[in-house]
């Protein structure tokens, strides 16, 4: 029996042992793509940045066009929720967070009695959404890893033709920004109407007069009705990125615990299975000495 349990453990160990190489070259392979999504976060500022600036300064030229693409409705009737998560599981909580925030903001505007409709970027979101009967407009699958602005763009132009067609009083974003390599939070943002920029008290004086020196071609009111749809691409394409980098640490860190638990395990195993095999050859000495006493006795008698 100690022999057939010997076998047992060392299959076991050989089993976690195979396991640990998937988790460890997991992790590798995360910690490496972590870097590039940063490095690509990091390329996209200074765009992102630049058409803040010039929204801020086409709605300060004309506060009343402003009013019809940015701020925050007062009383919503009807809005939109595009969620964000991964293609991929083994990431910890970082679908999981998610997809409950936008679950719990759905639940909140039903309650309060308004009508809600919900897109997803992400395998993930259409099985647990389908399983929690929501019900989503349209997703899109195949994005999450590595999304181009192509793909921000066919995202943002399908929740914009909702909201330019008066389908939508406001559009709400739910996805896990990238804070550091050490903080990821999920955040819940609005999208659409485009919210106020603000205003850094901080600024130098002479971008802070941008507008009195400014002359607008086209008009403040056509310019802000093109930028409008290049900055919900421009906020969209930098949620997938900030997702796809918090994506991969998630993934570093569940591969990295996952490893550290297999060696563990493995260290457990092989304890239990010498412990066996001391036990096996303990009793085999011990019959030996008892055979041998038995017979020194035998032949006494």
């Amino acid at each position: 029996m100690a022999g057939g349990q010997e076998r047992v453990l060392r299959r076991r160990i050989r089993s976690v042992q195979s396991t640990r190489k998937i988790t460890k070259a997991m992790e590798l392979i995360a910690a490496s793509r972590i870097v590039r999504a940063q490095a690509r976060i990091v390329a996209n500022r200074p765009y992102r940045e630049g058409m803040e600036r010039i929204l801020r300064a086409t709605a300060a030229a004309d506060t009343v066009a402003a009013k019809k693409l940015l701020g925050t409705p007062e009383s919503p009737q009807r809005v939109g929720i595009l969620s964000i998560v991964g293609d991929r599981g083994l990431a910890g909580s970082y679908n999981s967070g998610v997809l409950r925030a936008t679950e719990r903001l759905v639940a909140e505007h039903r309650r309060a009695g308004i009508e809600v409709t919900v897109w997803s970027v992400g395998k993930k979101a259409q099985s647990y959404f389908r399983y929690r009967g929501i019900e989503v407009a349209r997703s899109f699958p195949g994005v999450a890893d590595r999304p181009e602005f192509a793909d921000a763009r066919a995202i943002a132009a399908t929740v914009s033709a909702a909201f330019v067609a008066g389908e939508m009083d406001m559009v709400q974003l739910v996805s896990t920004r990238f804070i550091s390599a050490g903080t990821q939070r999920v955040a819940t943002l609005q999208v659409l109407p485009l919210p106020l920029p603000e205003v850094d008290e901080n600024e130098p004086a002479d971008e802070a007069t941008l507008v009195g020196y400014t002359e607008f071609e086209p008009e403040p009111e056509k310019l802000l009705a093109s930028l409008a749809p290049r900055a919900v691409e421009a906020e969209i394409f930098a949620a997938l990125l900030e997702g796809s980098a918090a994506f991969f640490t998630a993934q570093q860190r569940a591969m990295a615990a996952a490893t550290d638990n297999a060696d563990e395990l493995v260290r457990t195993l092989i304890r239990v299975m010498n412990r066996a095999r001391q036990d096996a050859i303990t009793t085999e000495i011990m019959e030996i000495v008892g055979g041998a006493e038995a017979l020194r006795q035998s032949k006494g008698a």
